[in-house]
């Protein structure tokens, strides 16, 4: 199969023909399928649907002498910080276990740096002229609209195989209104990166101008592979406190993906000192969160390594999606030449780059035959991708059938939208 590129005028003009009538075909099929968030599929949820059948007598819910359906613990259950600084591998004192969703938290985090300033702050963020912030490309999506909501002005900075360019971001750091940065470390969203162990240490020495710098390490996928063996992650905590910086980061997890996004538990841990910063601030605004779902989620994970057999059960469900994905990139798309993409073995999702002008042009052909995809440009900040380029695909909700049938549009949109920008 030639490259696109490599074809005669001719040879494109019938390519297009034959795409364009394969795409009519798909379209008359009347699909609607979705791939636009990362959800656990049915099958996954039902999995730890048990879960709810683990407090039935009073007695139950009781851990710790503390009964966990009254008032209290804002920092969340002994038990549960616990469980979260085993799996997370830093010290309970330095966990806050909050409600369901980890976002949340970090919506917290910052609205908190803005309306009462940080441990290390001058002055509340509201107060200063310029917040700036580094969000490494292609990223998430809400981490860039919660910074995006309270105004800050947003540098992206690219990714490569090891994380983001540090040369790039040590040279944001030097000035004083860069206050924070994004990270997902472990299977980065979208692309799966692994932060390599030297980015990881460059990270938590830096010496940002800003005294109140908030490096956010949203450890989203931290348990989450899905073809290959457990791969261990370094303690940032304690390593940003080995080189001076402990009230520097703030790290994020939740279980959405372990058991239900709808139901799990969202995490925050960090230094001591900020940790007793944030519970004083939060208890304002509320006693506590759900204890009773957090001490669910103590009695079914019970510690790391029994959550790390049960991600092998998530992983054997996850595996053949991916697969289907990529065997029908690797089928469809390498051999024309018409965009790059990473084969991930971890996270939830595959980043497709296609040709420079191609990524909004490919997903509402998508739409037309009934396959809704993260919207062009999302994975940039003000969901603005300068090429036109990235494509995120949530290969994780649709049975593996559907997934075939979606992938396949995908394929056929993305050659009529290439053959179209090569001037067909």
């Amino acid at each position: 199969m030639k490259k696109y590129t490599e074809m005669t005028p001719q040879e494109r003009q019938a390519e297009y023909a034959a795409v364009k009538a394969k795409f009519e075909q798909l379209k008359g099929m009347g699909l609607s399928l979705n791939m636009a968030r990362g959800k656990p599929s049915k099958v996954q949820l039902d999995l730890v649907t048990p879960i709810f059948g683990l407090l039935t007598k009073p007695e139950d819910f009781v851990s710790d002498g503390i009964d966990v359906r009254n008032y209290g613990e804002v920092a969340g259950i002994p038990a549960a910080r616990r469980l979260f600084a085993d799996i997370l591998g830093c010290k309970p004192e330095q966990v806050f276990v909050g409600g369901n969703a980890s976002l949340q938290l970090m919506y917290d985090a910052v609205s908190k740096a803005f309306t009462h300033g940080l441990a290390h702050s001058e002055k509340p963020w509201c107060k200063l002229d310029k917040v700036k912030w580094i969000c490494p490309v292609p990223g998430y999506d809400r981490h860039f609209k919660v910074t995006e909501s309270f105004g800050v002005e947003m540098i992206a900075v690219p990714m490569t195989a090891d994380g983001p360019d540090m040369d790039k971001v040590e040279e944001l750091i030097k000035d004083p209104a860069v206050k924070g940065m994004w990270n997902v470390p472990k299977y980065s969203n979208p692309e799966g990166v692994v932060y390599s162990a030297e980015t990881v240490r460059h990270l938590a020495a830096m010496k940002p101008a800003a005294p109140d710098f908030m490096l956010m390490w949203d450890n989203a996928y931290c348990i989450h592979e899905f073809d290959c063996d457990f791969v261990e992650f370094p303690d940032i905590i304690g390593l940003c406190a080995q080189y001076g910086n402990a009230d520097m980061v703030y790290e994020f997890a939740s279980t959405s993906k372990v058991t239900f996004p709808g139901a799990g538990v969202g995490v925050m841990a960090s230094s001591e000192a900020n940790i007793a910063y944030f519970t004083k601030l939060i208890n304002i605004q509320t006693i506590g969160f759900d204890k009773i779902n957090q001490l669910r989620h103590v009695l079914f994970l019970k510690d790391r390594a029994h959550t790390l057999e049960l991600m092998k059960q998530h992983a054997a469900i996850l595996a053949p999606k991916f697969h289907a994905v990529l065997d029908a990139l690797d089928q469809e798309i390498a051999p024309l030449g018409i965009a790059d993409y990473k084969r991930p073995v971890g996270g939830y999702f595959i980043s497709v780059d296609t040709m420079p002008g191609c990524a909004k042009r490919t997903l509402a052909l998508c739409k037309e035959a009934g396959v809704t995809m993260t919207g062009a440009g999302a994975t940039f900040p003000y969901g603005k991708d300068p090429q036109d380029s990235n494509i995120r695909i949530a290969p994780s909700l649709p049975p593996v059938a559907e997934l075939e049938q979606a992938i396949a549009v995908f394929c056929t949109c993305l050659k009529l939208a290439a053959l179209e920008k090569l001037g067909v």
